[in-house]
């Protein structure tokens, strides 16, 4: 092995590595008292399906940190898992059961189902655990944990029952979020919102038996005007005129005081409200006081009495100033309901279609009740009219169909308590949130502390350990079924009139009470209650295992800003709740990437790549380099990718049409190549097309580029024997290239520390680039030949690159380990201080800067010599000069940076061909020459033996021609009606432009004055 191949094989490289570090046993972990550990758990995947280049981000990052601990001597732990994910994963199989056999859950029964699921669970947990390892992540591969393995199904039984013990644990009827195709609650969080083209209808209710000078009507408008079946009331202000008064006093301060640009608006809504108040006030001060009297309305259609109540939900500026108040179908109005003691009329099944209290619409499904109810209102004259309106739905986020709200019982903690704990570890700062920014919407959603619904109506997950026992129990002969038992806990529901009889562990049979039958509860827990214990339940608790003692609390949860509410904050207050101390330190937030179009990626939208197909295009450390050198704080990253055909290689786009398409026929070569969505035999038989993007592109070139280099420095190894150099030895490209290893050291260790992934990315990308392969490769090229110095550059050269791989680590592994390997038998033993190096990367030691070698005056020296260097190759490349061809030039600059730059003169001979005529403030600039500016320096390169004076006057003269002709018609402009009808800032950028077009007519005029002179 005498040198590095020409090209880097990356997955030959990932394959031969991936086994390398399994078989070594790297990644596993053991409690060690001799280290600090250092402890991350994956956010589990869905087992839904593969994962996409999101997943590959938030992967990349952990397995950064990870690796840079181990370096680091920490004894680090990273636990992979996936996640049952109840609602998506049981979507997704009844789904795929209804379309290829036309099956329902209920055709083939619980059993049947749930064992469906775990054959898919099987499935994608195999496809998302080669997924990450193809990616690079160096997980405990033995700890892999599943949320409904029996590791984790035991933390959940007891932190269910913990909660059940100290009474937070409670089951009532309640208004939920429904999904009517998966006929099961959901979480406010898995809600999300949609505006369509919708309509308000505004009804009649009839008042029962007005009084002389009462109206004989109430008008309501309704964007749903089937719930009307189950109002309960029609309520209205308790006091119109205050508040109209307050609003008109809002409306007009905010007009005094407000920015100009919002005035109009205000004074908009002002008018409007003046003008409703005229009309409508008298109406609602009459109705309210109706109200207080009692006084009913008659319920269309149903023929029901209701009370017309005072009520502030009720906004005289809104509306008709009066809304219908439907309990059991609306939040608001479940809100209303409870303050006015309303019954509570539940219209719905839980599949969607009206129950016995809809009357003659029971049977039929939301749509039909609609149209049904319309048509009847219409008959009987109380639809007044419709409005076409955009109105706001909402929408179930994992079956994409439109959310009832419903009113069921429901399983539910009470939050209150542990709510503040949370609050407490994030204020306190116990446990940190980056960026800080993320740490208010963590705070204002448990500030709320609404109690958490954890019952699903799914057969997939941890069933609820809820046993019923008919209520003529008595509480002796529970004792006496459970005598001496700590892990059998009851309590009585006075609603239904029957013991709830939760376990710890084991499941009770119906006879566990002598003369009665027990049945289970039905209901599954909300996914997020499984994963709230995450980061301990996968050490083992409750059990006091060595793990837990060692490991936890874990060190950093990273992770997106979606789900802070859903799962972070639910992590913190379990482990508070359960163990008494915070899960993790820190939670780094990290952006989201989005296509193109800017949209988040997802299997839905068809727009969720699997990173799999990036590497097999580009490479593991592509992929990786690439999603770290854009994951800053502050901002999404948006990716733009492709299709490459796989024919011509035609770049195809992607857009929001083909994206989701299997198969799609190049413009360029008309062949069909089939997408990373085809599932046909005659699809998949197709050439697939890889996915292309520049940000890939670049992050491929930066291998390589690297790749070159040390096989470069491999290829001047012969002879090389490692010495320790010392600081006398060093030549000052030695000194600067120590200094800025060291420095960038520093500053990519900082910044990983403190989850600045793109710094570190960008430090290293420019340090390994710009610095060692650009200039100190080339700056040391001619000390190779020279017998007294190639021994010292040689050992500089396998130093500096040896830091480098380790730096680069982290985020690129494959690469790094690949040259780590290669370099070995050429340097085994290495180092300003010679030591022998370890088997592996992934277990060298990681580079600490010494900042006792930063030279602040070399690094700015050398800074000023790379804008010199990069000003001369520019002039170079403008003026066509052949590289052999050398150029004079002077540098018009200061005193402080002529005596930095003269010294490198000489490197400027052999890098640039370039030799110093002057430097300073009073340079004579050449007569004919080319300039370069900098914010330090203007160079100015001696054309007069360069060029071909007479065609440069030629070109001069064509360019004066064409300026003078652009200014001629700028002044026209300025000169016409433009100025009194265009905006001031139109014309002062028509000016401006102007005396741009002046300057370059003036500096091209005089480059043309000192080209005529040396004709003359």
């Amino acid at each position: 092995m005498n040198e590095l191949p020409k090209q880097y094989e990356p997955l030959a490289a990932q394959e031969k590595w991936s086994a390398f570090w399994e078989e070594k046993g790297y990644f596993h972990s053991e409690p060690n008292p001799e280290k600090k550990p250092y402890t991350i758990v994956i956010p589990p995947p869905n087992v839904t399906g593969a994962l996409h280049l999101g997943h590959a981000l938030n992967e990349t990052l952990q397995d950064t940190m990870i690796r840079m601990k181990r370096m680091q001597g920490f004894e680090t732990l990273w636990v992979p898992g996936v996640d049952h994910a109840g609602i998506a994963t049981q979507a997704v199989v009844e789904k795929r059961l209804f379309e290829q056999e036309h099956k329902t859950r209920h055709d083939i029964g619980r059993e049947a189902l749930v064992e469906r699921i775990w054959n898919w669970k099987d499935q994608y947990q195999q496809r998302i655990i080669k997924q990450l390892k193809t990616m690079g992540c160096s997980c405990d591969w033995r700890r892999t944990r599943f949320t409904l393995d029996p590791v984790c199904a035991k933390a959940v039984r007891y932190f269910f029952f913990n909660l059940f013990r100290d009474g937070l644990i409670y089951r009532g009827k309640r208004l939920v979020n429904w999904d009517t195709h998966l006929q099961t609650a959901v979480s406010d969080d898995e809600v999300f919102h949609e505006t369509i083209a919708g309509n308000f209808w505004y009804i009649h209710y009839p008042i029962v038996d007005p009084k002389p000078g009462e109206p004989e009507f109430v008008m309501v408008a309704t964007t749903r005007p089937e719930t009307m079946l189950g109002d309960t009331a029609v309520a209205v202000h308790p006091s119109p005129e205050s508040e109209f008064n307050r609003i008109e006093k809002d409306l007009r301060e905010k007009i005094a005081n407000g920015p100009e640009k919002e005035k109009a608006d205000l004074q908009i809504q002002l008018d409007d409200l003046l003008r409703r108040r005229k009309e409508s006030l008298p109406f609602l001060i009459q109705l309210a006081k109706m109200a207080a009297d009692g006084r009913k309305v008659l319920l269309p259609l149903m023929k029901r009495e209701i009370p017309l109540v005072a009520d502030i939900w009720a906004k005289p500026n809104l509306g008709t100033g009066c809304v219908k108040i439907t309990p059991a179908h609306d939040p608001n109005d479940y809100e209303v309901g409870k303050r006015q003691k309303l019954p509570m009329i539940n219209l719905l099944q839980e599949d969607g279609v009206y129950n016995e209290n809809a009357g003659k619409y029971a049977g039929l499904p939301i749509k039909k009740v609609r149209a049904q109810v319309l048509e009847d209102l219409e008959k009987e004259g109380l639809l007044v009219k419709t409005e076409d309106r955009e109105i706001e739905i909402s929408m179930s986020d994992r079956s994409k169909t439109p959310i009832e709200p419903y009113l069921n019982d429901q399983w539910f903690v009470k939050m209150e308590r542990l709510c503040q704990m949370a609050m407490d570890a994030v204020e306190s700062n116990e446990v940190k949130i980056h960026p800080a920014r993320y740490a208010k919407g963590y705070l204002d959603w448990l500030s709320e502390k609404r109690d958490w619904p954890i019952g699903r109506q799914l057969w997939w997950g941890h069933r609820i350990p809820v046993w019923y026992c008919d209520g003529s129990a008595t509480e002796e002969v529970l004792k006496a079924a459970f005598a001496g038992r700590e892990d059998v806990l009851w309590r009585f529901d006075e609603e239904h009139k029957q013991w709830w009889i939760c376990s710890q562990e084991e499941n009770l049979t119906a006879d566990a009470v002598p003369g009665y039958s027990l049945t289970q509860e039905e209901d599954v827990l909300d996914t997020w209650f499984s994963s709230a214990l995450w980061p301990h339940s996968t050490l083992g608790w409750p059990d006091n295992t060595p793990d837990l003692n060692y490991y936890y609390p874990t060190n950093i949860l990273i992770t997106s800003r979606d789900i802070i509410s859903l799962w972070v904050a639910r992590m913190v207050l379990a482990s508070y709740f359960n163990l008494g101390k915070k899960p993790f330190d820190d939670v780094f937030i990290h952006p989201k990437i989005l296509d193109k179009y800017g949209e988040g990626m997802s299997k839905s939208k068809g727009n969720g790549i699997d990173p799999v197909a990036i590497i097999e295009k580009f490479g593991t450390d592509s992929l990786r380099f690439a999603i770290a050198y854009l994951t800053t704080e502050n901002q999404d990253v948006r990716l733009g990718l492709d299709f490459e055909c796989p024919y011509c290689g035609a770049i195809v786009e992607q857009t929001k049409k083909n994206r989701t398409l299997p198969k799609i026929a190049c413009p360029k070569c008309k062949k069909e190549f089939s997408t990373q969505w085809a599932e046909k035999p005659e699809d998949k038989a197709l050439a697939q097309a890889p996915i292309v993007g520049e940000r890939f592109e670049v992050a491929r070139n930066f291998c390589n580029k690297l790749w070159n280099a040390a096989r470069f420095v491999m290829m001047n190894l012969e002879g090389f024997e490692p010495k320790e150099i010392k600081d006398d030895d060093l030549l000052l490209e030695d000194r600067w290239i120590l200094s800025r290893l060291a420095t960038v050291s520093d500053q990519v260790t900082q910044s990983l520390e403190t989850f600045r992934y793109s710094e570190a990315a960008r430090a290293l990308y420019d340090f390994a680039w710009d610095e060692f392969c650009s200039f100190y490769l080339e700056i040391t090229k001619a000390r190779m030949n020279d017998p007294n110095q190639r021994d010292k550059v040689q050992s500089l050269l396998v130093y500096v690159l040896d830091s480098i791989l380790r730096l680069l680590h982290p985020i690129t592994p494959f690469i790094t380990e690949e040259i780590w390997q290669r370099l070995a038998p050429f340097a085994p033993v290495r180092g300003l201080k010679p030591e022998k190096v370890s088997e592996s990367i992934t277990i060298a030691p990681w580079p600490v800067a010494d900042l006792s070698r930063v030279d602040r005056e070399i690094e700015e020296q050398f800074t000023l010599f790379q804008e010199l260097l990069r000003g001369l190759r520019e002039v170079r490349a403008r003026q066509n000069v052949a590289p052999k061809t050398e150029i004079q030039f002077s540098v018009r600059c200061e005193e402080g940076v002529a005596d930095l730059l003269s010294p490198m003169a000489p490197y400027l001979k052999g890098m640039a061909g370039a030799a110093a005529v002057a430097w300073g403030k009073e340079i004579e600039v050449p007569p004919l020459s080319a300039n370069v500016s900098s914010a330090k320096m203007e160079i100015f390169v001696d054309l007069a033996d360069l060029i071909d004076v007479a065609s440069e006057i030629g070109k001069k003269e064509k360019d004066l021609e064409k300026l003078a002709g652009f200014i001629k018609s700028k002044e026209a402009k300025l000169s016409g009606d433009f100025i009194k009808k265009a905006p001031p800032q139109v014309v002062e950028k028509e000016r401006a432009s102007l005396e741009d077009l002046k300057v370059q007519w003036n500096a091209n005029n005089q480059i043309l004055e000192q080209l005529r002179k040396l004709v003359k």
